[in-house]
């Protein structure tokens, strides 16, 4: 009996490390569901699992998990749009838009998107699948997406997936065996990019439809971050910041009266025009600005940032955002404000400094996020693996030279003219501005010919305005809007 036990043991002990964890190559799992949306009942299917990624080969040497959304009982496919999926980092999966803004589930958090407990899930009322089918893509590393060994055990070449324009072009292709395979191609088609997604999307218009044939209807910009903007370490295009200065101060009570008592949406036109016609010209001239006209641009930029004069002529006018988050609050309260929302506070080990120890706004994310993305693909979508689901992946080194993005999206438009685009921004992302968002969309088509098929949404959240209940709402909205809105309705792509 001992030498059986034992005999036993060792099979299992042989069995355990003879495993490995390993994400399957290509996998699905289908699960159905029901919902209610804008008051309508009906019902949808989930597929989630893993679809290759192919090299020239025709070897697969990565696996892309996704989860795709399809409203059931649609006569005509042909006419239902889809909407593909995208967040950003580089590195994040697609956990955050999944579920917490436009997908049938949402996370339980309380209505200015703050973590509560228990963790989880529940139907989201304002989900876009009543329009369009969605399907959500994590790009490699995130999520349980992953390399591929070949043969001999090594793993693709890291610049294959890791830079702007590899991440835009393996995708691209990847999006055409997802839509051959879910028999998609006659749908309307939509890109949403969040964050880096911005970057991403705007590369994989003009990518889809040059190289894959594959024609948008429409681009969705979710605070998008803008490379051509922030890899310049220009000092005059710090002056777009100061809109969300203003912002973020009104929101922490800490503007002078005459515009503290005044609407939010009432000052920013003011500040915008500010930091244009008056901020962006005094930095271009530098050290050589007169002595007068800088202590003049100071005391207006106090007046429209909450920081003090003696703070703003320290940093010579140009004011890292990063400075920002520390100073607002150092002598009101000590605390400091979220990068990516600056609704939310943090408490730092000491109130001196340049920069913040921690993005609150960020691990009050990952709190409520991480338990309900892993609660939910396993016991609603089904999807059993013991690879960790990576909210960040290691996609470093990113690889941003020759980034044409801008110059991408602008050839999709003039190229297709179906395709619009929407940007929607919150007031209070000090990460990627909402005026930033705005000028690179200013910057997109030089010639304004094309600037009727451009449109911005703004909300009083921050980078992920969803998680604030009352945008979540009007965020679907504005989307929901957009989709019907560039419909062809039986128009012909012409000029």
């Amino acid at each position: 009996m001992k030498n059986y036990l034992l005999f036993l043991f060792s099979m299992s002990s042989l069995i355990a490390l003879s495993q490995s964890r390993k994400i399957p190559t290509d996998t699905t799992v289908v699960t159905t569901h029901n919902t209610t949306i804008k008051g309508i009942n009906f019902s949808y299917t989930a597929t989630t699992g893993t679809q290759p990624v192919w090299n020239k080969k025709d070897e697969p040497i990565a696996t892309l998990y996704y989860t795709y959304y399809e409203r059931t009982n649609i006569k005509n496919r042909a006419n239902r749009p889809l909407v593909i999926s995208f967040n950003g980092g580089p590195g994040s999966a697609s956990v955050w838009m999944h579920i917490a803004y436009t997908g049938p589930k949402v996370l339980n958090i309380d209505d200015e998107g703050y973590p509560i407990q228990p963790y989880g899930v529940k139907n989201n009322p304002n989900s876009i699948l009543d329009v369009a089918d969605i399907v959500y893509v994590n790009p490699v590393n995130t999520g349980y997406s992953r390399m591929i060994e070949n043969k001999k055990g090594e793993l693709p070449k890291r610049e294959t997936f890791f830079g702007i324009n590899a991440d835009i072009k393996y995708l691209a292709e990847w999006i055409n065996t997802f839509v051959t395979r879910k028999n998609r191609w006659e749908s309307p088609k939509y890109i949403i990019g969040e964050s880096y997604g911005g970057t991403r999307v705007m590369g994989l218009a003009n990518e889809l439809q040059s190289k894959q044939w594959m024609y948008l209807n429409g681009v969705i910009l979710v605070s998008p971050a803008d490379y051509k903007l922030y890899a310049t370490s220009q000092p005059v295009y710090s002056a777009l910041n100061l809109p969300y200065f203003t912002a973020a101060a009104w929101y922490q009570k800490v503007l002078p009266p005459t515009l503290q008592q005044k609407d939010l949406l009432d000052i920013l036109p003011e500040s915008e025009t500010y930091a244009i016609q008056t901020l962006m010209p005094a930095l271009a001239k530098g050290g050589f600005i007169s002595e007068n006209e800088k202590l003049e641009v100071a005391k207006k930029m106090a007046y429209y940032s909450g920081l003090s004069e003696t703070a703003i002529l320290q940093n010579n006018l140009d004011i890292p955002t990063s400075f920002f988050w520390k100073e607002l609050l150092r002598n009101k309260t000590g605390q400091t404000i979220g990068r990516l929302d600056s609704r939310y506070l943090g408490i730092d080990k000491t109130e001196t400094g340049d920069s913040p120890d921690y993005s609150p706004e960020l691990t009050s994310w990952l709190h409520s996020f991480t338990p309900a993305i892993n609660y939910y693909i396993k016991e609603h979508l089904n999807f059993k693996t013991d690879v960790k689901y990576n909210m960040f992946g290691d996609v470093h080194p990113w690889d941003r030279r020759n980034n044409n993005t801008r110059e991408d999206l602008r050839k999709a438009m003039a190229q297709n003219p179906y395709l619009k685009v929407l940007v929607q921004s919150g007031y209070y992302d000090g990460a990627t501005t909402y005026f930033g968002a705005k000028y690179t969309m200013w910057q997109v088509d030089p010639s304004g010919k094309m600037k009727d098929r451009f449109s911005f949404k703004g909300y009083r959240s921050g980078h992920m305005m969803y998680l604030r209940h009352e945008d979540l709402i009007s965020a679907n909205d504005d989307l929901r809007a957009f989709i019907k809105s560039s419909l062809s309705k039986g128009k012909s792509a012409k000029y």
